[in-house]
């Protein structure tokens, strides 16, 4: 678990056992997650009434499911309409590294063949920020602690060099930060933010390939950050020379340092991932458990995890000891995950997040092309990654009829092969479904 929404799904998901739907759709259907600082959650809701009831029903049965996610005492704050703007006004940098790590730690990071270089390269960044392997660009696909790493560089740095301000941030709320400080004419607070810091942390920066402005603050900070020997970790799902979108300049700047990638975990490694897990969460697994677990989930470790948790609810919510029994009830879901098949509403929330889209718009019937291209792109996506009919797609963007969902299709199946930026906005976003299984 390494983002504040799939934190707070994994909040809504407890709750959601607990409580009715309509209860859950009145009190959390507005509720946004503002951020995790120290062992604080931080959520938003328009209402004040609503906030007084989130806080007086649930907020004891929120801070309990917290805890268990992070095996440590948590507490919740909810703020309601403008509060979160006064909140954010008094937030300091009196704690620079101000997010859960939770166990991303490099004493509970598993070595093995696959991700040992990196491993090494992030270790060594860590008692030398800013002096070696700068930048450092650590790449994979989803699910492979990538993320682990670097949050354990931020722990480490934070720890050893606690005078030291680090920032942490997604490759897409970059951008997002740009646009509010170019909305709110605060540029220069913006740039203050990020060009001070002693340790940059960015996670998925082949988010900000393709644009243009982004990029372009993102290049002078990255100069004003290795010039004054700064620290740099990035991490993304592929190497520079594959972003085809990124700007030159900025590619050069990243192949110009350490570029390590982690690949999936070999049967060893992974029955030694298998049973930290378990031992995070105060169980020890027999071996034929821990095996038959490790042979069937192969290439991503949040499987794993997500398998061991089951079975720590197994054991405590039922009572059942652990067997391999248990295991393959607990597995065939995660298994399912493996050839995930996405919803269409999953696959248009994506599709116009990424283009700055609201779903209404891909839904309804404007023919303008900064949305009848995008609308294109998630018939095709629909079709590729679901088993749903052409007339089901249809009916899922305005009741379409099946020969203009088909035109749609064949129209960016062509682009694909034809031009690389649609091939990599498909990339992109076909990446942001998958992180969602």
């Amino acid at each position: 678990m390494n983002s504040l929404q799939e934190i707070w799904e994994s909040v809504l998901a407890l709750l959601g056992a607990e409580l009715t739907p309509t209860a859950m759709n009145t009190w959390f259907s507005e509720c946004s997650v503002v951020e995790l600082s120290g062992n604080q959650l931080v959520i938003h809701t328009p209402s004040e009434f609503k906030r007084d009831i989130i806080v007086q029903r649930y907020a004891e049965t929120i801070s309990r499911a917290l805890s268990d996610l992070f095996s440590a005492e948590m507490s919740l704050l909810v703020l309601a309409g403008e509060e979160i703007e006064e909140y954010r006004e008094k937030r300091t940098v009196d704690d620079p590294f101000g997010i859960v790590v939770g166990d991303y730690t490099f004493d509970n990071f598993v070595v093995g063949p696959t991700n040992r270089i990196a491993h090494a390269a992030a270790l060594a960044v860590s008692k030398n920020p800013g002096w070696v392997y700068n930048p450092l660009l650590i790449y994979g696909n989803s699910g492979l602690g990538k993320t682990h790493l670097l949050l354990a560089i931020g722990q480490y740095i934070h720890e050893n060099f606690p005078e030291k301000k680090i920032i942490y941030i997604k490759g897409d709320d970059f951008t997002n930060d740009m646009v509010h400080s170019i909305q709110t004419h605060t540029q220069s607070e913006f740039r203050e933010k990020y060009r001070t810091a002693d340790l940059l942390l960015m996670d998925d920066i082949q988010f900000i390939a393709g644009k243009q402005q982004t990029q372009e603050e993102w290049f002078h900070t990255f100069n004003a950050l290795y010039e004054s020997h700064k620290a740099i970790v990035l991490t993304s799902d592929r190497p520079p020379m594959e972003m085809k979108t990124l700007e030159d300049r900025i590619r050069s700047r990243l192949e110009g340092g350490m570029l390590a990638d982690v690949q999936p975990p070999d049967l060893e490694t992974r029955m030694a991932i298998t049973r930290n897990k378990a031992q995070l969460l105060g169980m020890v697994l027999p071996g034929d458990v821990v095996e038959f677990i490790a042979e069937n989930i192969t290439s991503n470790i949040r499987q794993l995890e997500g398998v061991v948790k089951r079975l720590t609810a197994y054991r405590e919510i039922l009572g059942e000891e652990i067997t391999v029994e248990s295991v393959r009830r607990a597995i065939k879901d995660v298994i399912r995950v493996g050839a995930y098949v996405p919803t269409a509403d999953i696959i248009i929330t994506e599709t116009a997040r990424y283009f700055g889209l609201e779903e209404e718009h891909l839904r309804g019937q404007s023919r303008a092309k900064e949305v009848a291209t995008p609308r294109q792109v998630a018939m095709y996506l629909c079709r590729n990654l679901t088993n749903i009919s052409l007339e089901d797609i249809g009916a899922q963007f305005g009741n379409r009829n099946h020969s203009t969902v088909l035109s749609s299709i064949r129209k960016i199946e062509k682009l694909v092969k034809t031009d690389s930026n649609t091939a990599n906005i498909i990339r992109d976003i076909t990446s942001n479904i998958n992180s969602k299984s």
